[in-house]
């Protein structure tokens, strides 16, 4: 699907998707309205074994499908690789923007000319009412709220970038994050590093469809959070005050104590069991704020 007007900035909206037929309707029906006029949208199927890609298909997005289940971090680099856009935006699959969320995100590139990356949160009022998706949520909405709009990461969920830079910097690292992870922190400190500027539009809010439970929570939380982020920061001596790496990560590393406690109770292989006090030892040193870790630059 392609909106296009000249005197606009082309922005290629980008999808990573395994079977989401759930939510996929809703978050492409969201992005079909919206006001902004000169954009294409580009579904990336991971081989999804449900209705997603005749759905998407239906709804008039360009599809593609990728030969094998590779992960998302590869799924946005091959979206990438067929973006018309010289801005290129991506969103979940499980995310329902507002009208006026690519022109916000258009105009905040027209209004910071320093920038090379935007992103906004999720909104304040998620769509599913249990209490773990209401708090994993809210917990999201107000960190992105009551964080410093200079960035050193760059959120997934509703974020863009400049294509160029893109692939200046060589995309996701899709060999190490094939599961949906910590690959936009890591993404983040690479634009970082090469001096570019990364935003926190806090305006920029949209609305998260998905159904949290506790189990999920934990072990995105501790296996695909956790864990790689500790690893990274061993690896880079390098840990920005800012956004999910100044207080929810650290949240996070605190509770690779308790999974310490549950080890019995989970199916858990041995190199997971390994990997769980790597996570506790780098969260209790973030979290006593050593000097070495707060104030590092890269060099």
């Amino acid at each position: 699907m392609i909106n296009s007007m000249s005197n606009q900035p082309f922005v290629s909206v980008i999808i990573p998707v395994y079977n989401g037929g759930k939510y996929i309707e809703r978050c492409l029906d969201a992005l079909i309205a919206s006001t902004y006029p000169s954009f294409e949208i580009i579904v990336i199927d991971g081989c999804s074994t449900d209705n997603t890609m005749v759905m998407a298909q239906q709804m008039g997005a360009t599809v593609l499908q990728l030969p094998r289940q590779s992960g998302i971090s590869a799924a946005r680099n091959f979206g990438a690789q067929h973006a018309q856009g010289d801005i290129i935006m991506f969103i979940d699959s499980d995310v329902i923007v507002r009208e006026e969320t690519i022109e916000m995100i258009v105009d905040s590139f027209k209004r910071h000319p320093g920038i090379v990356g935007v992103f906004g949160s999720y909104d304040d009022d998620p769509a599913e009412g249990n209490f773990i998706s209401q708090y994993r949520n809210l917990l999201h909405h107000y960190h992105h709220q009551h964080s410093d709009t200079e960035s050193y990461t760059l959120w997934t969920g509703c974020g863009a970038i400049r294509k160029k830079v893109f692939e200046e910097i060589g995309g996701f690292d899709q060999k190490r994050y094939t599961k949906p992870s910590i690959e936009d922190i890591e993404f983040g400190y690479r634009i970082r590093k090469k001096g570019y500027r990364i935003l926190l539009n806090k305006d920029l809010q949209v609305k998260h469809l998905k159904r949290w439970e506790f189990l999920s929570m934990l072990r995105t939380d501790i296996f695909q959070r956790a864990i790689p982020w500790s690893r990274l920061i061993l690896e880079t001596k390098f840990m920005p005050k800012d956004l999910n790496l100044k207080i929810s990560h650290r949240i996070s590393s605190i509770s690779a104590a308790l999974m310490v406690l549950m080890i019995p109770f989970l199916p858990l292989s041995n190199k997971q069991l390994y990997d769980v006090p790597v996570a506790l030892t780098v969260g209790l040193l973030s979290l006593t704020k050593k000097q070495k870790y707060m104030d590092a630059t890269w060099t």
